[in-house]
């Protein structure tokens, strides 16, 4: 058994103690082989608990199918780690279908960070941002666009495709070539640092159709002091700026941002600061998140923690803030059409709004939908000729 960790937050931590435990508890004579982040920051952590025979980090993720043909030994918890820091090659396993049941591949181009956030645990556990190659993104994209759709561009720090020193290409640069050389007919972006999202990207995503209207740039906050203390290389007035020109130059993209709330030293007055910022603007949803001490980090060490009880409050806060919003846009579509993917259930449009539809179709089709009602958290496709009761 295999299990491929996340350390972002201490409640992502949690998550994988409780599947060792289960996986052992269900299956005690498994052999538990834990690997990925968590693996990387804290391998001790992990190797003393049931059933985990091999405690592999990022490091070592290549050597996995030699690691697991050793013979094996007495010794319970081997852990293979080694200095994230000296991997200077993009290693990722080549993506061949979608997981799950779902219709839209995630491709992952780019891997590690260069940036020190002072909340982020994520270059210390990932290493040097590291590129893949073009030729090999091309390739892999051009073989899933004969049975895909939509193809989902990611990466650890995105934005920094190609960036390497003696590196000339940049994103939109790789993003014009899957489109020139590729029949793929829609790609999607997932996360970009606010300034990443460049004139050249910006324009390109407005003038194609085959891109997705969907801009996600983290903010984490919008009070200038308190993004001092992060250590982000942007201040509120940067941040306006890219959204801004988003918004002006496609009306109707989803434009999304990743805030943290309850930093520490966050005091009202900067909380209500970052709250008024993000009110001003555009977005049409957001992804909130209570700051969580990560050991090994600098905001971690600061004796200014914010106590959780008002962390939640700020987090209920901008929660119902982004529902606003969301709903708000969601509305603008009411009568319109959407273009979009299909799924097993229901369907997604190109800017990120999840659609219901009125007649079953096939997963992995792109359609144009008439928007005749909003849902929960969604929109509902128009019923041209509504079924009269008996």
């Amino acid at each position: 058994m295999v299990l491929n960790t996340c350390t972002v937050t201490a409640s992502a931590d949690e998550d994988v103690r409780k599947a060792v435990h289960r996986v052992h508890r269900e299956n005690p004579d498994a052999r538990i082989l834990v690997t990925g982040c968590y693996a990387q920051r804290a391998p001790q952590e992990l190797a003393v608990l049931p059933g985990v025979y091999w405690v592999v980090g990022n490091s070592h993720k290549v050597r996995i199918p030699d690691i697991v043909a050793e013979p094996l030994t007495p010794y319970h918890g081997q852990i293979h780690i080694g200095d994230i820091f000296a991997q200077h090659d993009f290693l990722s396993a080549p993506v061949e279908d979608a997981a799950g049941d779902r219709t839209r591949p995630n491709l992952k181009i780019q891997d590690g960070c260069n940036n020190r956030c002072s909340f982020c645990i994520i270059p210390f556990v990932r290493g040097r941002s590291r590129s893949a190659p073009a030729d090999q993104v091309v390739y892999q994209v051009r073989n899933l666009a004969a049975r895909y759709r939509e193809v989902v561009l990611s990466g650890i720090n995105l934005g920094r495709w190609g960036r390497e020193p003696g590196g000339t290409a940049r994103l939109a640069d790789l993003i014009r070539r899957l489109l020139d050389e590729t029949p793929i007919e829609r790609l999607r972006l997932s996360s970009i640092e606010p300034m990443d999202w460049g004139d050249d990207l910006l324009g390109l995503m407005a003038s194609s159709p085959r891109i997705a209207k969907h801009v996600h740039a983290p903010l984490q906050s919008g009070s200038d002091r308190v993004l001092r203390r992060m250590h982000r290389k942007y201040r509120p007035r940067h941040y306006e700026d890219r959204v801004r020109k988003a918004r002006a130059w496609m009306s109707d993209a989803a434009i999304g941002a990743d805030v943290m709330v309850g930093f520490p030293g966050e005091t009202e007055e900067e909380f209500e600061e970052s709250r008024a910022f993000i009110e001003s603007l555009p977005f049409t949803y957001l992804h909130v998140f209570t700051y969580s001490e990560r050991p090994g980090t600098r905001a971690a060490e600061s004796v200014d923690q914010v106590p959780m009880p008002v962390r939640k409050e700020r987090n209920r806060i901008l929660r119902e803030l982004a529902e606003r919003k969301n709903l708000e846009f969601r509305r603008c579509f009411l009568g319109r059409t959407l273009s979009v993917v299909t799924l097993v259930e229901g369907a997604l449009s190109d800017n990120f709004i999840k659609v219901e539809l009125a007649h079953p179709h096939p997963a992995n089709q792109v359609l144009d939908v008439e928007i005749g009602s909003t849902t929960m958290g969604g929109l509902r496709e128009s019923v041209p000729f509504p079924l009269l009761p008996a």
